[in-house]
């Protein structure tokens, strides 16, 4: 699904220049990095550090305005019920994949970032940040900490699989 929905955005944003499209990639929800990072690297044929700095300037991008407006925004809609189901289910799924988080606190929300598994990264980080009190400042650095060590993760897989 990930790889059809990637596919799907590179073709509707073929228009635009290739560094816009793996930024746009790089700042949407479920692709992020993961999926900026290699589409600059295996599709545009960026070096990998073009393609890291693309995909990490994107990735950064949604982090601040999800912090600021997450709370205010979800509190709003909590008055319609499709909101307010989906919204209970994020909070269910966040505190069950973020015990480091609540456990560790801003360090535990860096590695929560940093791993380059499904369901993990920056937006997952960010409400989990939310959920946990963690201040802004903090959460901030820990987020974009985390999205530096996805990169040289991501990077590092990418390196090695075009070695063979």
């Amino acid at each position: 699904m990930k790889e059809k929905l990637k596919e799907s955005l590179v073709q509707s944003l073929s228009f635009l220049p290739p560094e816009l499209v793996v930024i746009i990639v790089s700042a949407l929800p479920i692709l992020e990095l993961r999926g900026g990072l290699p589409l600059a690297y295996l599709h545009y044929s960026f070096s990998l550090g073009k393609s890291s700095l693309l995909s990490i300037f994107g990735n950064l991008l949604p982090i601040i305005p999800v912090l600021f407006l997450f709370q205010p925004v979800s509190n709003w809609l909590m008055r319609l019920k499709p909101y307010k189901r989906m919204y209970d289910w994020l909070y269910q799924r966040t505190l069950k994949k973020s015990s480091n988080v609540e456990k560790y606190g801003a360090v535990g929300l860096m590695l929560f970032t940093a791993l380059p598994l499904p369901t993990t990264g920056a937006y997952s980080a960010c409400v989990a940040a939310i959920i946990f009190g963690i201040r802004f400042r903090y959460a901030f650095l820990s987020i974009a900490a985390g999205v530096l060590v996805a990169a040289i993760i991501v990077s590092a897989g990418l390196a090695s699989f075009s070695l063979f």
